[in-house]
Formats: C-alpha cells, sequence, structure tokens
C-alpha cells in the first residue's frame, strides 16, 4: 500500500462538469441507495443493483480526475478537475456507469486515476522522483475495454507485489492522431533511501519496475514485439514533453 500525503487540491467537481454519457443522461452512481435497503440481510449489488447494503472495500481509495480540453490559452491547473473519490467496488462502478466512455471524449481531454492524495502531475511532491510506463496506440479509436482493465488493475492492487509500493495512478490521454494509457510509478528506478548499502541490491529498484511493466503490457495484452516504455518524470519536466526518452523498454 503506498502511504499518500493529504490534498491541498481544490473541493472537487461534480460529475456534471465533465462530459455526460453519450445519451445525454445524467444520473446518481447507484450506491447512493445504499442506506435505503434493510439490514437485516445482507444483499449485496449483484442481487440488487439499486437496494444493496453491503460494499466491498478496496484496499485504498481513489481519487478520479479529468482534464478537459484547452479552449484557449489556459495553464494545467486550469484544466486539471478533481471528479470524485471512492473506496468501494460498488462506488467504482456507479461512477464508471455514468461518466463518457474514453473512446467518447473529445480530442486533449485526459482521464486520471489516481490514489487519493495524488495529483497527476509530474510536480507532484509523490510523484517528482517517479516516472511512467506508457503506451500509444496509433491511428484508432480508444478501447474502452483496454482502459476498464487497467482501471481495474489498478484499483484491485494486481499489477505489483504487496511489499512493492510503487503504483500511483493510471491515466489515458486522448489525442487527433492516437490515444495513449499510463502507469505512474512512485519511483523511477532510483535505489531505495535509508536502506544499507552493504547486502542491498543495487538493481532491485529496476526490477521492481520492470515487474510491473510486465504486468502492465500483460493488462494491455500487447503482442510480445510491441514495447512499452518507461521514463522518469524529471526528464519529461525537463524537456517539457511526456515523449521524453525511454529509460526502460519491455
Amino acid at each position: 500500500m503506498v502511504d499518500v500525503a493529504t490534498s491541498n487540491s481544490a473541493e472537487p467537481v461534480d460529475l456534471t462538469t465533465i462530459p455526460i454519457s453519450p445519451d445525454g443522461a445524467h444520473s446518481k452512481p447507484q450506491h447512493d441507495s445504499v442506506n435505503s435497503a434493510s439490514s437485516d440481510n445482507i444483499i449485496t449489488v449483484f442481487d440488487d443493483p439499486e437496494n444493496f447494503n453491503v460494499k466491498h472495500q478496496l484496499q485504498n481509495k481513489w481519487t478520479l480526475w479529468f482534464t478537459k480540453p484547452p479552449s484557449g490559452k489556459q495553464d494545467w491547473n486550469e484544466l486539471l478537475k478533481e471528479v470524485i473519490t471512492f473506496e468501494s467496488v460498488e462506488e467504482f462502478w456507479g461512477i464508471y456507469n455514468n461518466i463518457t466512455p474514453a473512446s467518447e471524449l473529445a480530442q486533449k481531454s485526459d482521464y486520471h486515476l489516481f490514489k487519493t492524495g495524488v495529483r497527476p502531475e509530474w510536480e507532484d511532491v509523490q510523484n517528482k522522483h517517479g516516472g511512467r510506463w506508457a503506451y500509444t496506440f496509433k491511428n484508432s479509436k480508444a478501447n474502452d475495454e483496454v482502459w476498464l482493465h487497467l482501471m481495474l488493475a489498478a484499483i484491485g492492487e494486481t499489477l505489483e507485489d504487496d511489499d512493492d509500493n510503487e503504483v500511483m495512478g493510471v491515466n489515458v490521454n486522448i489525442r487527433k492522431a492516437f490515444w495513449r494509457v499510463g502507469l505512474w510509478t512512485r519511483t523511477a528506478g532510483q535505489s531505495p533511501k535509508g536502506k544499507a548499502a552493504e547486502g542491498a541490491d543495487p538493481k532491485e529498484s529496476q526490477k521492481r519496475l520492470e515487474r510491473l511493466g510486465k504486468a502492465f503490457k500483460e493488462v494491455l495484452q500487447l503482442p510480445a514485439q510491441d514495447m512499452v516504455e518507461f521514463a522518469g518524470h524529471a526528464e519529461s519536466a525537463h524537456t517539457g514533453s511526456s515523449r521524453a526518452k525511454a529509460k526502460y523498454s519491455l
């Protein structure tokens, strides 16, 4: 589990501030009716999608962020919106089923799903020493199933070993000629701080990131010849581009 600091961002915005579902409907996540169910019987969302009284807690709290397309010269902070925080399986599905699919987002839009307390920015104190595994799908529309599977792998804590303490969040970028998914990490392959040099494996951090990269590639179900690439946030910030030179490739 990653220990994260309390977020200092602005108040979360309502779901109505991001694109509505393609059919134009607005509806509340299904978990809002949880208290209406009888407490005498255990009812899950699989028994009754509207009147359940049991929620399946996630290991961490997660926050969904949205980057809206720029309408002029705007700072990143003006475009990045904190949407909603959740901590159960049922809440996730309630949110996912009531927002626009990635495939329907406008160009230059992004979704970010990060552990609560971590902003999806290179400069965030918990990201600045980290990096990102990424893969770019060219000349195609975003695949909602791929993005969903990546989110589920993140919130289900299946991408890393229990003691790895690396995953910070995942995101999807929608662009004119491509769409890209990323897996953000706490470190960028440097040796762990505070660990005694004697007896420590200097390449353990790299091995940990490579395990993550392989898991990331498996979730995306990519052919063996397709490469996922890792770049550090410091390098990306220095070049001013998310396409910084790859540090690792798998």
